[in-house]
């Protein structure tokens, strides 16, 4: 029988009421993911107001460290949507809450299945206890990079691919020339895996008491059962939700016999409690330090979101940050996060160029490169003071590329005929039905040493080396932050937080408060734009191709769609 005094009895407010007195103990769920910065339209930022913010997650744990209310942070380890520069700066900032004394608490139902848990594990030893389930594994099984290379396939098809690059560490072509590695292929990305993985070895043997010798030995046996990993010392106990929340409880509560228990709130919804925003008038006169983010493929235009996921750095949007930083009073320096494989080559200068006007103007402007940061990525950094990446970063890849592929053949054999008529020697240069000719060719490589040329000459000028010494280290060659550190091409390494330090210090000030910049107000997109120096004018909207006449052949047949100053392949490290 159903009891209706139940159902008529009022709502409890319990909930929606001030929060237990008894101390904070911060929460964090990676496995639902991250994303890397808020989108910039309404129904978006509204859709997705729930994601995990990366820099909400970063600046919620620094923010706890300091808060005496705050207890302890416990996290649910994974790494989707975090590549391993980001774990790395993720580490870091975990280790700066660990070295306040408080409690700090990684668990995982299993560190990957049968492999590809080296990044959440690497991820779990910063914290000063590492529990997993009974049943879970540690995937600490090493890493490694594979390409795919398409050659032998369109061999079948009659297509072949003709481009060139400067130089020979620039293999974005290579899966459609070659059918394996080229040497120097092989030597730049051996390196990549080998310094990544060196990384990941020394961390676990230092945060875990090992030598580098017996983690090794342990990655050639993973996937290590639970309750081996336990009698290695690679995980602190075995056990599962409830019994890791509740020994935490426990410690943090203390032996009181009335102490009030702990209260859970997760790290982005304690960011945000804490940062709502301040008054009009108050903003208008805080001095602060901007943070201009870009990520994804460079393209000329406007940044937008592709209907397909990711992201376009647009060269129109970012120079116009850049200038309104420049006009804006508040704003004492930059922090420029870059996230970006590369792209256009005029695209990746222009954005350099306002970069470079905002630090002659007397702001500093400060780089921090995220998971990569190459070729164009690489690029549009070179107008800042100081360039920071993490270890892990993959960055450098100095160089360019183009081309495209031949069809004729192909559509020749199933009966697919075409004509044209044409004005101008070069007006089919690249079209798909025929290879270049002998007069094309002269202008293809033309094109690719003036290009290289001025590339390798600004990274010269920017890093104080000469264009030979660049030239050592360019050649389309990735390298890991750590690699490139050592060669000159980054200042230090470390991620926003080592940013922001640095550019406050060029300026000169004390601890202003970092913000994201611009914050375009909803009816920006409603009203009329006043000139091409109305920020609210770059509001993202649509994006031209980097490829200019070749962009119906990258969108088709799989050249990077990005453009010509993109880093090989996708860089996903398992």
């Amino acid at each position: 029988m159903v009891d209706l005094a139940k159902i008529t009895e009022p709502l409890s407010l319990k909930r929606f009421g001030p929060r237990s007195q008894g101390p904070l103990v911060l929460e964090l769920d990676l496995t639902e993911g991250v994303v890397d910065e808020a989108p910039s339209d309404p129904l978006s930022q509204l859709m997705n107001r729930r994601k995990q913010h990366y820099l909400e997650v970063l600046e919620g744990i620094r923010r706890g460290a300091r808060d005496p209310e705050v207890a302890a942070l416990i996290v649910r380890v994974d790494a989707r949507g975090l590549g391993p520069a980001k774990v790395q700066e993720l580490r870091d900032t975990v280790a700066d809450f660990r070295a306040t004394g408080k409690p700090t608490v990684a668990w995982a139902d299993t560190f990957g299945e049968a492999g590809s848990g080296n990044l959440p594990y690497y991820l779990a030893t910063a914290f000063s206890r590492v529990v997993l389930s009974p049943t879970g594994l540690v995937g600490l099984s090493g890493l490694m990079s594979r390409s795919t290379f398409f050659k032998g396939a369109l061999d079948k098809l009659d297509v072949r691919f003709e481009g060139g690059a400067r130089h020979e560490y620039k293999n974005a072509v290579d899966p459609f020339t070659r059918t394996g590695y080229s040497d120097a292929h092989r030597e730049a990305t051996g390196r990549i895996v080998e310094s990544m993985n060196d990384q990941i070895v020394e961390a676990v043997a230092e945060s875990r008491g090992l030598t580098a010798e017996r983690v090794r030995e342990l990655i050639d046996t993973a996937p290590i059962l639970a309750s081996e990993a336990l009698e290695a010392g690679l995980v602190d106990r075995l056990a599962y939700r409830d019994e890791v929340y509740a020994e935490l409880n426990e410690q943090v509560r203390g032996k009181a016999d009335k102490a009030p228990d702990p209260a859970l709130q997760f790290v982005t919804r304690y960011h945000r409690r804490h940062t709502s925003p301040p008054k009009p008038r108050i903003a208008d006169q805080e001095a602060h330090v901007a943070l201009i983010s870009a990520s994804g493929g460079i393209s000329l235009g406007k940044s937008r979101r592709s209907p397909m996921g990711g992201t376009v750095m647009g060269s129109d949007t970012v120079c116009a940050a850049f200038r309104a930083a420049r006009q804006d009073p508040r704003i004492k320096a930059v922090v420029f996060r870059v996230d970006s494989g590369g792209g256009s080559a005029i695209a990746s200068d222009l954005i350099r160029r306002e970069s470079q006007l905002t630090r002659e103007a007397g702001k500093p402007v400060v780089t921090s490169m995220g998971d990569v940061a190459g070729s164009g990525g690489y690029y549009v950094a070179l107008g800042s003071d100081a360039i920071v990446a993490e270890p892990a970063t993959i960055t450098g890849s100095i160089g360019v590329l183009t081309g495209k592929l031949v069809l004729g053949p192909l559509k020749e054999r199933f009966g697919i005929t075409s004509d044209s008529v044409s004005e101008g020697a070069h007006a089919g240069m690249f079209d798909s039905e025929e290879g270049f000719d002998e007069s094309e060719w002269e202008r293809i490589n033309t094109l690719l040493d003036d290009i290289y040329q001025d590339f390798v000459s600004k990274v010269a000028a920017a890093r104080g080396r000469t264009w030979d010494e660049i030239h050592e280290v360019a050649k389309g060659r990735i390298w890991t932050g750590a690699d490139a550190r050592e060669r000159g091409l980054v200042d230090e390494l470390g991620g926003i937080e080592t940013a922001v330090r640095i550019a406050r210090a060029k300026a000169d000030v004390g601890p202003l408060p970092l913000r994201v910049f611009p914050r375009p107000h909803p009816l920006d997109r409603l009203r009329q734009h006043e000139s091409s120096e109305d920020l609210a004018s770059s509001d993202p909207q649509t994006v031209l191709s980097a490829w200019g006449p070749l962009e119906h052949m990258a969108a088709r047949l799989g050249l990077p769609a990005a453009g010509p100053l993109t880093m090989p392949g996708s860089w996903e490290i398992r």
